[in-house]
């Protein structure tokens, strides 16, 4: 694919032409070029495997928390705590496709060296697609299991509410598939994420029914209570809305959602999502709890491969529900995504294509550059 083309009201960037117009807004925003490669590849690689709330759509939004201080660039984190099994590890407002990496290898180190680790993370920038860090350690033949809260978020309704009282928080888990692609279950414990309800708000893919609860208790697929009123010219931002995201599930989902602020934000030491009587919201960051396994250590008779191998199978085994359906294990889906937009590039809406261009003007990206990054006329 060449250049950016346009169909059927979408845009469809190549996914070598999203990365370097990325790479060349991230350096803009302070950071250095092999960070800001590490971020423009993440997204873009999150967009790729289908989930393109935590993909292209931020960039925006990250250029903006470089400039107001949110997100700090080129940081590298600090042990808290550094014992041969777990770590406490501060990213210091890190962009988390740097500090998510850094933690990552801290905990599959301590894995590979005593079979098991825990690693808590706090005070980490924005960690995009969790499913990047269970897939980092999973290539390291470590099993992973991750929670994390988005401290100073409070975006979604408990189960029985409408006021807002918890971030997003999602779960994340990797198992390595000798010979094979790792299985990864990667979810947000609210209905869709945030990232989701802004890309139905720029004009991409629509809510399912019932995602959001407005100011009065009723259920709505519409994303506007989520951001309320937007300025002309301004960025929608979650935390202004009347209305609440939904957890997942009802009660088990909005359960769920409470543990990972447990663990990542009050066991983790970020801190919870908020508090009763506090005279401002408390600073954005996410923290992650985080489990390893190394799979060498504990796979004794040398048959984890195989069982996991048959597993598989036998569920893909099973009916499909509808005829030419197939049944599909966690990961499955995004990787035929990955095939898919690889070579047709990545689909975004009109407006959120608009946004991540006039980003780029506004760091005083000059026009020529920007073609050159992405093959032509924007």
């Amino acid at each position: 694919m060449n250049g950016v083309r346009r169909e059927s009201g979408q845009v469809f960037v190549p996914p070598q032409a999203m990365e370097a117009l990325g790479r060349a807004i991230f350096v803009r925003s302070g950071c250095s070029p092999a960070e800001a490669e590490r971020i423009a590849r993440r997204l873009t690689g999150a967009n790729l495997r289908g989930h393109d709330s935590h993909g292209v759509i931020r960039i925006p939004r990250y250029a903006q928390w470089a400039a107001d201080g949110t997100q700090v660039p080129n940081q590298t984190v600090e042990l808290l705590l550094d014992q041969p099994s777990f770590a406490i590890i501060d990213g210091r407002y890190g962009f988390g496709q740097t500090i998510g990496e850094q933690a990552i290898d801290i905990g599959v180190a301590k894995a590979k060296a005593h079979g098991v680790a825990v690693t808590a993370l706090r005070n980490s920038g924005h960690l995009g697609r969790i499913g990047d860090w269970a897939e980092r350690a999973a290539a390291r033949d470590v099993v992973s299991i991750h929670m994390v809260n988005v401290r100073g978020s409070l975006l979604v309704a408990p189960y029985g509410a409408v006021g807002r009282r918890m971030g997003t928080s999602p779960f994340c888990a990797g198992i390595p598939v000798a010979g094979g692609e790792p299985i990864i279950l990667d979810f947000a414990t609210s209905l869709v994420a945030e990232g989701k309800a802004l890309v139905a708000y720029k004009g991409g893919k629509p809510l399912p029914a019932g995602s959001l609860v407005d100011a009065d208790g009723a259920l709505t697929n519409d994303p506007t209570p989520l951001y309320g009123t937007v300025p002309p010219g301004g960025y929608p931002d979650p935390n202004n809305g009347p209305g609440a995201l939904r957890a997942f599930g009802d009660h088990k989902g909005s359960g769920l959602n409470f543990l990972m602020e447990m663990m990542a934000g009050a066991l983790g030491g970020s801190g919870t999502a908020g508090a009763n009587d506090e005279p401002k919201r408390r600073r954005f960051c996410n923290g992650m709890f985080s489990f390893y396994v190394d799979v060498a250590a504990f796979d004794t008779d040398n048959g984890f491969a195989a069982e996991v191998k048959s597993y598989v199978d036998f569920v893909k085994s099973a009916t499909p529900s509808s005829p030419g359906g197939q049944v599909l294990v966690p990961g499955e889906k995004e990787r035929a995504t990955l095939a898919e937009r690889t070579a047709g590039g990545l689909p975004l809406a009109e407006e959120a294509w608009t946004d991540i261009v006039a980003t780029a003007r506004s760091l005083g990206i000059a026009e020529a550059e920007i073609e050159q990054a992405i093959g032509g006329p924007a």
